[in-house]
């Protein structure tokens, strides 16, 4: 088994807040991020792939499809976009990077199914240098 990865940035915007709790509440869940206004990082998206290299190309996946699939699939929807707002697979769910990389991967695993036999093994998503979630399709 072969892993092959590639990495893409984005600028993005959220709020992390429970609509279901008062404003005092968010804070002091929150904090600052709870800001009514949002919040943004500048985020780096791993995706890792897995799969047999093909005996005529060696490739797991060809680099370019699969930079070409992260692009059109997510980074194109995210990329300076507010998550809670713009981003139609975001839509009444929480914000969070944990909430976030579970739909990043759905979206990943159908597309990649459709154009591969190699599957997703990881994703990272890092939000800052020093905080990152993996996510394995666990």
């Amino acid at each position: 088994m072969v892993y092959i990865s590639r990495k893409e940035h984005f600028n993005a915007a959220h709020r992390l807040f429970n609509p279901a709790w008062s404003d005092e509440k968010n804070k002091e869940v929150f904090g600052p991020c709870a800001n009514i206004n949002g919040h943004g990082h500048n985020f780096e998206l791993i995706v890792t792939v897995k799969g047999e290299p093909n005996p005529d190309t060696g490739f797991v996946i060809d680099l370019k499809v699969l930079a070409d699939l992260v692009k059109e699939h997510i980074i194109d929807k995210v990329d300076h976009k507010n998550l809670n707002l713009d981003v139609d697979f975001m839509q009444g769910k929480m914000a969070s990077c944990e909430i976030f990389i579970v739909e990043i991967w759905k979206i990943l695993d159908r597309a990649l199914a459709q154009i591969t036999e190699a599957r997703l093994h990881r994703i990272r998503l890092y939000e800052t240098p020093k905080n990152y979630v993996d996510y394995y399709g666990e």
